[in-house]
């Protein structure tokens, strides 16, 4: 699964995160309408950059400053709750209580973890946000990157602590427990979804209809452009130029990209992605470069995209045929990276 979660000085999630994930060009309008005004902010979070993009209709003015401070502070409380890297945030102070027994946690932390434990069950386990210590022993986690490879007893001894059926929620008490000992949670595959999805339901609740958010690369947008058009994203490839690979229209929906090609590290000619398999313990090998999900949630695009990287093309593509989701892949091939989509995708591409 995709690796990390928040960096206690400063900055509270690595760079890596947003390595991993295909970047996204915003494609709008170049004539933007007089009478709709555009206010763009950008910030940083979880080790990343945020983009948000509000269209005020006419009449009405947008404060920038306190709009940007607002998102700023919800950010900031995500992070507090989410991350690894903070140590002593909710996820953290979890991850170091003793196992066997109910620990309480918040509201948002359980509404996570239970979407997490959906999407662990629909993939079988390809998404498992108990993956944490497999992540940490390849080095792309909190833990310092080692200096050799991990051996097959160290890999098994990691997994031994990792499995999502030994996460227990209480959804109704907000309580969690923790079946086996070393169990660690990483929800650096499914926390910027939610953090998106946080910022535009606040903006929906200012009576904001017409944005785009943006955080590391996954996106949620609603309404209109400033040009009165619908909100149009590029998906750019794989390739080292990183031209756009094809242009869609999500209309009001969540789109997250999880891909194996920019977040990685090299030791004696091998590559090895950043991209766990809870199965085997060890980086994924196969020949799928990227897989974009659109969904109404941009928290549950952001875990599809990261399950269906994991199970690799053919399984992969099974899974978002039977869940019936609108999914983009490149798979590379020999002559370059060849593309994949579901019926339901066809919906948003712009021709």
């Amino acid at each position: 699964m995709k690796t990390g979660a928040g960096k206690s000085s400063g900055r509270t999630w690595p760079a890596c995160v947003v390595l991993c994930i295909v970047s996204l060009l915003f494609v709008s309008c170049t004539s933007p309408q007089p009478q709709r005004t555009l206010y763009s902010l950008r910030g940083t979070t979880m080790g990343t950059i945020y983009s948000v993009k509000v269209v005020a209709p006419a009449g009405r003015t947008i404060e920038p400053d306190t709009l940007q401070s607002q998102i700023d502070a919800l950010l900031t409380e995500i992070n507090q709750v989410m991350s690894t890297y903070i140590a002593d945030s909710e996820l953290s102070r979890l991850n170091r209580a003793a196992p066997g027994a109910w620990h309480p946690v918040s509201r948002e932390l359980m509404l996570v973890l239970a979407a997490a434990q959906e999407m662990s069950e629909k993939s079988n386990g390809a998404f498992d946000v108990t993956v944490g210590p497999l992540v940490n022993l390849w080095g792309f986690g909190p833990e310092k990157r080692p200096d050799a490879l991990p051996d097959s007893q160290a890999i098994l001894t990691r997994k031994s602590m990792v499995g999502f059926s030994n996460l227990l929620l209480k959804r109704d008490s907000l309580q969690v427990m923790k079946r086996t000992a070393g169990m660690y949670c990483d929800l650096s595959a499914i926390a910027k979804g939610y953090g998106v999805d946080c910022v535009a339901e606040y903006l929906e609740s200012k009576d904001i209809w017409d944005y785009m958010v943006e955080i590391g690369g996954e996106v949620r947008v609603r309404g209109n452009n400033a040009a009165a058009i619908p909100w149009r994203i590029g998906i750019s490839s794989p390739r080292a130029d990183q031209v756009v690979q094809k242009v869609i229209s999500p209309g009001s929906a969540g789109v997250a990209t999880s891909g194996d090609y920019r977040n990685y590290y090299e030791k004696e000619g091998v590559r090895y992605s950043h991209t766990i398999d809870p199965h085997t313990g060890r980086p994924i090998t196969h020949n799928l470069a990227s897989v974009s999900v659109v969904h109404a949630s941009c928290m549950m695009a952001d875990a599809y995209a990261t399950a269906l990287d994991v199970l690799g093309p053919e399984k992969g593509l099974e899974l978002a045929e039977q869940e019936s989701l609108a999914v983009f892949m490149l798979v590379k091939s020999d002559s370059g990276f060849s593309e994949i989509s579901t019926a339901a995708f066809a919906a948003y591409v712009q021709k």
